[in-house]
């Protein structure tokens, strides 16, 4: 299965359904979540709403299906099953597990597209596993919950950046994902006014190979979209590049006075692929 929903992913309280438009026409994608963003005795009434968008026959929505993720609460919890049954009534069928911790829990979500969150210490340390279960589509990762498993109590540094262990954990699902062709989202980026800070990580993002980054406001879509978007001088190189590469038709050949291999081609096709341009 590919995974081709991002770059910008854009998460939405379950329980207000005035906010599920809205949030699909500014982003890429929607993540409708049962989860963190809905008070536990409102959780049924989350639910409700999700089912409440449905066409008179249950199949037109008021969200597109190909656009839109639901978080559901973590496997073992009541609340997961109260959202499988919600979501067999439902044409949505990309789910977003929450503190995923094993390739079990992905086995009980067949028929699913799933996204696993990785954000406990057990998901990170299980990510390889969660990540070669067919049903995976893309892994993410998430800090401020994975701290909190471990005692912590933040993230981050007091200038914004990364905590050892929060960087860790980053690259062991992002390495995890790319060991089993699996796209990695990245983490969402909490201080919501710090519109440079994310850019500056949403860059970091793009160079390190995630595929989308999660949004938890509209005004984040922007920054991280323009940050994945090739500009047209890199798109016009990019091609250029894999021409010569084309009529070289060797392994490694020079170019504009560098030599040029596989990882420098493979570099160039993401740059096209980033920029919507199919190349073979």
């Amino acid at each position: 299965m590919s995974f081709l929903m991002g770059p910008a992913l854009l998460f939405c309280p379950a329980d207000r359904p005035e906010r599920y438009q809205k949030a699909a026409e500014r982003s890429d994608t929607v993540i409708v979540d049962l989860e963190d963003a809905v008070a536990p005795a409102d959780k049924q009434r989350a639910r409700g709403a999700i089912l409440a968008q449905l066409g008179a026959t249950g199949d037109v929505p008021e969200l597109d299906p190909s656009r839109t993720i639901i978080r559901v609460n973590p496997a073992g919890t009541d609340e997961f099953e109260k959202d499988l049954h919600c979501l067999k009534h439902t044409p949505y069928r990309h789910i977003m597990l929450a503190k995923a911790e094993s390739a079990a829990q992905l086995k009980e979500l067949q028929g699913y597209s799933v996204i696993a969150l990785c954000e406990t210490a057990a998901g990170v340390l299980n990510a390889a596993a969660i990540a070669a279960e067919p049903n995976v589509v893309a892994l993410m990762w998430g800090a401020e919950d994975l701290l909190a498993s471990l005692g912590g109590t933040s993230s981050r540094f007091e200038d914004g950046s990364y905590r050892a262990v929060a960087l860790h954990a980053r690259s062991s699902v992002l390495l995890a994902a790319g060991a089993f062709g699996k796209d990695a989202i990245d983490a969402v980026y909490v201080n919501i006014p710090d519109l440079a800070g994310l850019a500056l990580e949403s860059r970091d993002a793009v160079a390190s190979g995630f595929s989308s980054k999660a949004c938890i406001h509209p005004d984040q879509v922007a920054v991280v979209r323009e940050a994945y978007a090739p500009t047209e001088a890199d798109v016009s190189a990019a091609a250029e590049l894999l021409d010569a590469a084309s009529a070289a038709g060797t392994g490694v050949f020079a170019f504009k006075g560098k030599m040029i291999d596989g990882p420098i081609l493979k570099h160039a096709a993401s740059t096209l692929r980033r920029a919507g341009h199919v190349s073979s």
